[in-house]
């Protein structure tokens, strides 16, 4: 979801998402949230984060709050390492009637976040560049 917003508000910049345990498809739960904000993530496909390790990032944010403690050192040249933790929607459990919330509840609360990290990001580009 994170992925999909920031591309969504900033299609200039490259932006790459993996996890430490991807599933084999994105999950529909966070395809269908994410259409209500109007954003199409299901042509995306879940990656390794392995894939990326050796690679020249100007961040690197890990996302899930489990994801800190798992992420692989990422040995090529990185700028900036954050974290910034949601819980994983992917562990709720119950009816999709139960289950949609927790989605919605972490895809608003990426919005708020990531809205804030890219628009401070942005301001301090403009200002240094």
């Amino acid at each position: 979801m994170t992925a999909g917003f920031l591309k969504h508000w900033a299609p200039e910049f490259k932006i790459y998402s993996a996890g430490t345990k991807p599933e084999s498809k994105v999950n529909p739960y966070a395809i269908k949230v994410m259409e209500e904000e109007g954003i199409d993530i299901s042509v995306g496909y879940p990656k390794s984060a392995d894939l990326f390790i050796d690679k020249e990032f100007d961040y690197v944010i890990t996302v899930c709050d489990g994801a800190k403690e798992v992420c692989p050192v990422f040995i090529g040249k990185v700028k900036h390492r954050l974290h910034i933790g949601f819980e994983d929607p992917a562990d709720a459990k119950g009816t999709p009637i139960e289950i949609l919330p927790i989605y919605r509840k972490v895809r608003d609360q990426i919005k708020e976040q990531f809205g804030k990290f890219l628009q401070e990001n942005k301001s301090s580009e403009a200002q240094s560049g």
